[in-house]
């Protein structure tokens, strides 16, 4: 079975806040089998815009993705990202 993937490009407006979507996102990531490839640090943009951070992360399936993104917990956890963070996110499947 292939694993899934999320990416995610991020730009934080309120640091201290983020904070809070990092604790309420953990339970969901740990429940789905999450496991961080990339969180933020160094890059270099080669094409098109960027943001100051760029996340991927690995899970089991795509289905554990797809259902760790929708699942209560998670849910929880997005509606503090979206109100102190601007962010495009993806589900791939891996080959």
């Amino acid at each position: 079975m292939a694993k899934g993937y999320w990416i995610a490009r991020v730009d934080i407006r309120d640091p201290e806040r983020y904070k809070d979507y990092v604790a309420a996102a953990k339970p969901a990531f740990e429940k789905y089998g999450a496991t961080f490839l990339a969180r933020g640090g160094q890059f270099h943009r080669l094409e098109g815009a960027v943001r100051a951070r760029n996340v991927v992360i690995e899970f089991p399936s795509l289905q554990a993705a797809v259902d760790c993104y929708n699942s209560p917990e998670y849910q929880v956890a997005a509606a503090i990202r979206q109100e102190v963070a601007d962010a495009e996110m993806v589900v791939v499947e891996g080959v």
